[in-house]
């Protein structure tokens, strides 16, 4: 089964006068995983994203046309900076991999089945 494995996080790691070793660091770590899961065989895929200032969306209030807004889609701290999607045997197996994603200072990893297309 896939997984998809989406990043949030603060882009305020990356700034400030560490915040290009962080930027190293943290794709240093992103490469570490990608090497693993080549080496296992894991079917994966994945992107980094732009930074959340250059998202638009597309907001259902009600009504008849949704809203169109700059800027993220949800009211939070954090941003989907991106995401992984991997062939896992079961949720466990997903949440280990989601394990091994470097994260600086706060954040998270939302761990999501992705819904094959034979099953809609």
């Amino acid at each position: 089964m896939q997984y998809m494995l989406m990043i949030h996080e603060s882009e305020d790691a990356y700034s400030g006068e560490d915040g290009a070793a962080v930027m190293e660091a943290t794709l240093a770590g992103h490469m570490k995983l990608i090497e693993k899961l080549e080496a296992d065989g894991v079917e994966f895929s994945g992107n980094r994203l732009r930074e959340a200032h250059t998202a638009t969306t597309l907001r259902y209030e009600g009504g008849d046309k949704p809203a169109l807004r700059d800027g993220p889609f949800a009211e939070t701290h954090e941003e989907l900076g991106g995401y992984y999607i991997v062939e896992a045997a079961d949720l466990d197996a997903a949440i280990e991999w989601a394990r091994m994603i470097p994260i600086p200072g706060k954040g998270a990893v939302e761990i999501r089945p992705v819904w094959p297309e034979e099953e809609m």
